[in-house]
Protein backbone atom coordinates (compact mmCIF):
# COMPACT_ATOMS: atom_id res chain seq x y z
CA UNK A 1 0.00 0.00 0.00
CA UNK A 2 1.14 3.69 -1.01
CA UNK A 3 1.61 6.17 1.46
CA UNK A 4 -0.05 9.34 0.61
CA UNK A 5 1.55 12.85 1.13
CA UNK A 6 -0.33 15.72 -0.01
CA UNK A 7 2.94 18.10 -0.55
CA UNK A 8 4.21 15.08 -3.14
CA UNK A 9 0.43 15.30 -4.93
CA UNK A 10 0.35 19.33 -5.25
CA UNK A 11 4.62 19.37 -6.18
CA UNK A 12 3.38 16.50 -8.77
CA UNK A 13 0.61 18.83 -10.15
CA UNK A 14 2.51 21.90 -10.20
CA UNK A 15 0.04 23.62 -7.96
CA UNK A 16 0.50 27.39 -7.64
CA UNK A 17 1.02 28.77 -4.13
CA UNK A 18 0.62 32.13 -4.28
CA UNK A 19 -2.94 33.46 -2.84
CA UNK A 20 -2.71 30.93 -0.05
CA UNK A 21 -1.76 33.00 3.35
CA UNK A 22 -4.19 33.45 5.19
CA UNK A 23 -5.69 37.11 5.97
CA UNK A 24 -5.62 37.63 10.30
CA UNK A 25 -6.16 40.87 12.67
CA UNK A 26 -3.70 39.14 15.50
CA UNK A 27 -1.33 36.60 15.70
CA UNK A 28 -0.83 35.28 19.36
CA UNK A 29 1.70 32.59 19.87
CA UNK A 30 2.04 30.56 23.38
CA UNK A 31 5.75 29.07 23.88
CA UNK A 32 4.31 25.88 25.28
CA UNK A 33 6.55 21.98 24.80
CA UNK A 34 5.61 19.82 21.91
CA UNK A 35 4.84 16.88 21.72
CA UNK A 36 1.00 18.43 20.47
CA UNK A 37 -1.80 16.93 19.53
CA UNK A 38 -4.57 18.09 16.64
CA UNK A 39 -6.70 20.36 18.04
CA UNK A 40 -3.19 21.80 19.17
CA UNK A 41 -4.91 23.70 21.94
CA UNK A 42 -5.65 20.04 23.55
CA UNK A 43 -2.26 19.38 24.17
CA UNK A 44 -0.83 18.40 27.35
CA UNK A 45 0.75 21.24 28.85
CA UNK A 46 -2.23 24.23 27.41
CA UNK A 47 -4.36 25.23 30.79
CA UNK A 48 -7.90 24.62 30.91
CA UNK A 49 -8.74 28.84 30.58
CA UNK A 50 -6.14 29.17 27.62
CA UNK A 51 -8.13 26.23 25.66
CA UNK A 52 -11.98 28.23 26.70
CA UNK A 53 -10.15 31.43 25.47
CA UNK A 54 -9.39 29.72 22.04
CA UNK A 55 -12.66 28.22 21.95
CA UNK A 56 -14.28 31.03 22.65
CA UNK A 57 -12.42 33.43 19.79
CA UNK A 58 -13.02 30.52 17.18
CA UNK A 59 -17.18 30.59 17.91
CA UNK A 60 -17.15 33.96 17.78
CA UNK A 61 -15.04 33.80 14.41
CA UNK A 62 -12.83 37.24 15.29
CA UNK A 63 -9.60 37.65 12.93
CA UNK A 64 -7.59 36.14 15.00
CA UNK A 65 -5.04 33.35 14.98
CA UNK A 66 -3.33 31.15 18.35
CA UNK A 67 -0.70 29.32 17.38
CA UNK A 68 1.90 27.01 19.51
CA UNK A 69 5.42 27.87 19.60
CA UNK A 70 8.47 26.18 20.55
CA UNK A 71 12.40 26.13 20.37
CA UNK A 72 15.06 23.41 21.36
CA UNK A 73 15.10 25.35 24.66
CA UNK A 74 11.17 25.48 25.32
CA UNK A 75 11.51 22.34 27.68
CA UNK A 76 13.84 23.62 29.98
CA UNK A 77 13.23 27.29 30.50
CA UNK A 78 11.44 28.36 33.40
CA UNK A 79 9.15 31.01 31.58
CA UNK A 80 6.41 31.53 28.77
CA UNK A 81 6.80 33.30 26.06
CA UNK A 82 3.86 35.36 24.22
CA UNK A 83 4.19 37.01 21.31
CA UNK A 84 1.00 38.96 20.52
CA UNK A 85 1.15 40.81 16.67
CA UNK A 86 -1.35 43.17 16.17
CA UNK A 87 -1.88 44.45 12.37
CA UNK A 88 -1.58 47.91 11.71
CA UNK A 89 -3.57 50.08 9.66
CA UNK A 90 -3.18 52.04 6.65
CA UNK A 91 -0.23 51.92 5.06
CA UNK A 92 1.68 49.66 6.78
CA UNK A 93 4.87 46.86 6.34
CA UNK A 94 2.76 44.27 8.94
CA UNK A 95 2.21 43.70 12.28
CA UNK A 96 3.17 44.80 15.19
CA UNK A 97 5.01 42.92 18.20
CA UNK A 98 4.19 42.87 21.68
CA UNK A 99 6.42 40.55 23.29
CA UNK A 100 5.55 39.14 26.76
CA UNK A 101 7.77 36.76 29.64
CA UNK A 102 5.64 35.49 32.02
CA UNK A 103 6.30 32.82 34.32
CA UNK A 104 4.30 29.89 33.80
CA UNK A 105 1.76 29.30 30.70
CA UNK A 106 -1.14 29.51 33.19
CA UNK A 107 -0.93 33.65 33.19
CA UNK A 108 -1.37 33.28 29.49
CA UNK A 109 -5.22 34.01 28.82
CA UNK A 110 -5.55 36.82 31.43
CA UNK A 111 -3.12 38.75 29.38
CA UNK A 112 -4.43 38.34 26.00
CA UNK A 113 -8.13 38.76 27.17
CA UNK A 114 -6.60 41.93 28.89
CA UNK A 115 -4.89 42.76 25.65
CA UNK A 116 -7.86 42.13 23.15
CA UNK A 117 -9.75 44.61 25.28
CA UNK A 118 -7.52 47.04 24.48
CA UNK A 119 -5.39 47.74 27.69
CA UNK A 120 -1.53 47.30 28.00
CA UNK A 121 -0.71 44.28 30.21
CA UNK A 122 2.35 44.03 32.40
CA UNK A 123 4.93 41.98 31.71
CA UNK A 124 5.73 43.13 28.36
CA UNK A 125 9.72 43.39 27.25
CA UNK A 126 11.49 44.91 24.80
CA UNK A 127 13.84 42.64 23.04
CA UNK A 128 16.77 43.11 20.29
CA UNK A 129 14.60 40.31 18.22
CA UNK A 130 13.14 42.10 15.32
CA UNK A 131 11.98 39.07 13.26
CA UNK A 132 10.42 35.81 14.05
CA UNK A 133 9.94 32.62 11.73
CA UNK A 134 7.77 29.98 12.50
CA UNK A 135 8.08 26.79 10.92
CA UNK A 136 4.83 24.27 10.98
CA UNK A 137 6.00 21.36 12.87
CA UNK A 138 2.67 19.93 13.40
CA UNK A 139 2.79 16.00 12.60
CA UNK A 140 -0.09 15.39 14.57
CA UNK A 141 -2.04 18.05 12.46
CA UNK A 142 -0.55 16.41 8.91
CA UNK A 143 2.46 14.33 8.76
CA UNK A 144 3.90 16.44 5.77
CA UNK A 145 4.65 19.01 8.25
CA UNK A 146 6.73 16.40 10.35
CA UNK A 147 8.17 14.95 7.41
CA UNK A 148 9.37 18.64 5.48
CA UNK A 149 9.09 20.83 8.43
CA UNK A 150 11.11 19.10 11.28
CA UNK A 151 14.10 18.75 9.11
CA UNK A 152 14.05 22.55 7.73
CA UNK A 153 13.78 23.77 10.82
CA UNK A 154 16.72 21.82 11.88
CA UNK A 155 19.11 23.45 9.29
CA UNK A 156 17.80 26.67 9.22
CA UNK A 157 18.74 27.16 12.70
CA UNK A 158 22.50 26.68 11.01
CA UNK A 159 21.40 28.87 8.26
CA UNK A 160 20.39 31.57 10.43
CA UNK A 161 23.46 31.43 13.15
CA UNK A 162 25.87 30.68 9.54
CA UNK A 163 24.46 34.12 8.50
CA UNK A 164 25.24 35.91 12.05
CA UNK A 165 21.31 36.91 12.35
CA UNK A 166 21.15 37.51 15.60
CA UNK A 167 18.09 40.03 15.57
CA UNK A 168 16.67 36.60 13.61
CA UNK A 169 14.62 33.87 15.73
CA UNK A 170 13.63 30.93 14.80
CA UNK A 171 10.33 28.53 15.76
CA UNK A 172 8.90 25.18 15.52
CA UNK A 173 4.86 26.35 15.39
CA UNK A 174 1.39 24.39 15.57
CA UNK A 175 -0.84 24.28 12.08
CA UNK A 176 -1.47 27.30 10.45
CA UNK A 177 -2.21 25.92 7.31
CA UNK A 178 -1.26 24.76 3.30
CA UNK A 179 0.78 21.90 4.93
CA UNK A 180 0.73 20.84 1.14
CA UNK A 181 3.40 23.38 0.87
CA UNK A 182 5.59 21.84 3.27
CA UNK A 183 7.90 22.98 4.52
CA UNK A 184 6.06 26.35 5.12
CA UNK A 185 7.20 29.52 6.95
CA UNK A 186 5.57 32.86 8.41
CA UNK A 187 8.33 35.68 8.43
CA UNK A 188 6.69 38.06 11.32
CA UNK A 189 6.29 41.06 11.32
CA UNK A 190 5.49 41.00 8.36
CA UNK A 191 3.40 38.22 8.26
CA UNK A 192 4.71 36.79 4.85
CA UNK A 193 4.33 33.63 3.80
CA UNK A 194 6.25 30.56 2.20
CA UNK A 195 6.35 27.36 1.31
CA UNK A 196 8.02 24.53 -0.83
CA UNK A 197 11.38 26.08 0.92
CA UNK A 198 15.14 24.80 1.28
CA UNK A 199 17.85 26.33 2.85
CA UNK A 200 19.15 28.36 -0.86
CA UNK A 201 15.79 30.35 -0.90
CA UNK A 202 15.51 30.51 2.80
CA UNK A 203 18.77 32.60 2.63
CA UNK A 204 17.45 35.01 -0.07
CA UNK A 205 14.03 35.54 2.42
CA UNK A 206 16.58 36.07 5.10
CA UNK A 207 19.08 38.47 3.31
CA UNK A 208 17.17 39.39 0.52
CA UNK A 209 19.58 38.78 -2.35
CA UNK A 210 19.66 36.25 -5.34
CA UNK A 211 17.52 36.09 -7.82
CA UNK A 212 13.97 36.92 -7.19
CA UNK A 213 11.89 34.93 -9.90
CA UNK A 214 12.87 32.33 -7.12
CA UNK A 215 9.48 33.82 -5.12
CA UNK A 216 7.80 32.36 -8.39
CA UNK A 217 8.14 29.02 -6.85
CA UNK A 218 8.04 29.38 -2.96
CA UNK A 219 6.10 32.92 -2.36
CA UNK A 220 2.42 31.74 -0.64
CA UNK A 221 1.42 35.61 -0.30
CA UNK A 222 1.29 38.32 2.16
CA UNK A 223 -1.27 37.89 5.16
CA UNK A 224 -2.61 41.36 5.50
CA UNK A 225 -3.77 41.11 1.71
CA UNK A 226 -6.75 39.56 0.72
CA UNK A 227 -6.18 36.36 -1.78
CA UNK A 228 -6.41 38.17 -4.90
CA UNK A 229 -4.40 41.04 -4.03
CA UNK A 230 -1.75 38.65 -2.63
CA UNK A 231 -1.24 37.62 -6.32
CA UNK A 232 -1.12 41.60 -7.85
CA UNK A 233 1.52 42.06 -4.71
CA UNK A 234 3.51 38.97 -6.30
CA UNK A 235 3.17 40.59 -9.80
CA UNK A 236 4.75 44.28 -8.43
CA UNK A 237 7.52 42.04 -6.44
CA UNK A 238 8.84 41.04 -9.28
CA UNK A 239 8.83 44.09 -10.96
CA UNK A 240 10.40 45.91 -8.55
CA UNK A 241 13.19 43.37 -6.70
CA UNK A 242 13.96 43.44 -3.23
CA UNK A 243 13.67 47.01 -2.59
CA UNK A 244 9.63 46.26 -2.33
CA UNK A 245 10.15 44.81 1.07
CA UNK A 246 11.07 48.17 2.39
CA UNK A 247 8.15 49.76 0.93
CA UNK A 248 4.72 50.43 3.01
CA UNK A 249 1.65 48.86 1.20
CA UNK A 250 -2.17 48.70 1.47
CA UNK A 251 -4.75 46.89 -0.67
CA UNK A 252 -8.75 47.03 -1.33
CA UNK A 253 -11.19 45.03 -3.05
CA UNK A 254 -12.88 47.11 -5.40
CA UNK A 255 -15.43 45.43 -7.37
CA UNK A 256 -16.07 41.54 -7.07
CA UNK A 257 -18.55 39.60 -9.25
CA UNK A 258 -21.32 37.65 -7.97
CA UNK A 259 -19.39 33.92 -8.32
CA UNK A 260 -15.71 35.64 -7.46
CA UNK A 261 -14.25 34.88 -11.01
CA UNK A 262 -13.38 38.15 -11.73
CA UNK A 263 -12.39 40.79 -8.93
CA UNK A 264 -10.88 44.59 -9.55
CA UNK A 265 -8.08 44.80 -7.35
CA UNK A 266 -6.37 48.03 -5.96
CA UNK A 267 -2.72 48.51 -4.12
CA UNK A 268 -1.04 51.35 -2.76
CA UNK A 269 2.44 51.67 -1.98
CA UNK A 270 4.74 54.56 -0.42
CA UNK A 271 8.49 54.14 -1.32
CA UNK A 272 10.95 55.07 1.73
CA UNK A 273 11.59 58.50 -1.01
CA UNK A 274 7.63 59.10 0.55
CA UNK A 275 6.19 58.84 -3.40
CA UNK A 276 2.97 56.93 -3.88
CA UNK A 277 1.84 54.65 -6.62
CA UNK A 278 -1.50 53.07 -7.06
CA UNK A 279 -2.16 50.42 -8.82
CA UNK A 280 -5.19 48.48 -10.36
CA UNK A 281 -5.63 44.78 -11.68
CA UNK A 282 -8.37 42.69 -13.08
CA UNK A 283 -7.72 39.02 -11.34
CA UNK A 284 -9.49 36.35 -13.03
CA UNK A 285 -10.37 33.18 -11.87
CA UNK A 286 -8.08 30.79 -14.32
CA UNK A 287 -9.60 27.30 -15.36
CA UNK A 288 -6.41 26.04 -16.78
CA UNK A 289 -4.65 26.38 -13.32
CA UNK A 290 -7.31 25.22 -11.36
CA UNK A 291 -6.56 21.92 -9.68
CA UNK A 292 -8.97 18.81 -8.01
CA UNK A 293 -6.82 17.68 -5.25
CA UNK A 294 -6.65 16.15 -1.70
CA UNK A 295 -5.31 19.51 0.00
CA UNK A 296 -4.28 17.17 3.05
CA UNK A 297 -3.00 14.19 3.78
CA UNK A 298 -6.53 12.80 5.46
CA UNK A 299 -8.54 14.18 3.33
CA UNK A 300 -10.89 11.73 2.15
CA UNK A 301 -11.67 13.14 -1.27
CA UNK A 302 -9.99 16.08 -3.26
CA UNK A 303 -11.06 19.82 -2.95
CA UNK A 304 -11.40 22.28 -6.05
CA UNK A 305 -8.20 24.52 -5.76
CA UNK A 306 -8.90 27.87 -7.25
CA UNK A 307 -5.90 29.71 -9.06
CA UNK A 308 -6.39 33.42 -10.16
CA UNK A 309 -4.46 35.07 -12.91
CA UNK A 310 -3.76 39.02 -13.75
CA UNK A 311 -5.57 39.61 -17.07
CA UNK A 312 -4.56 43.32 -16.80
CA UNK A 313 -2.64 45.90 -14.24
CA UNK A 314 -2.11 49.34 -14.72
CA UNK A 315 -0.56 52.39 -12.40
CA UNK A 316 -3.65 53.88 -11.58
CA UNK A 317 -2.25 57.16 -10.20
CA UNK A 318 1.24 58.29 -8.72
CA UNK A 319 2.37 61.14 -6.34
CA UNK A 320 5.59 62.07 -6.86
CA UNK A 321 6.82 63.49 -3.27
CA UNK A 322 9.99 66.04 -3.65
CA UNK A 323 11.43 66.80 -0.61
CA UNK A 324 13.33 70.13 -0.20
CA UNK A 325 16.72 70.34 1.39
Amino acid sequence: MNTFFCSDYSRQTGEDVIGSATNYETYVLVECPPPWKSPAFDSKWVPHNLKLLVEEVTRTKLPIKFLLIANDLSHKVDQTTLLIYQKQSGLSQGYRKHEFKLATIDQVAAIVKKFLWGSTPDYEKETSITREILVCTHGSHDKCCARHGNPFYFHAQNTISDLGLDNVRIWKSSHFGGHRFAPTIIDLPEGRYYGILDQDSFKSILTRTGDIQCLNKIYRGWGILPTPIQILEKELILRHGWDWFNYKVVGKILEQSMDNNTVLAELTFEKSTGSLYTYQAKVIKDETKTLQLKSSCNAHKPSVMVQYTIASVMLASNKVVTCSV
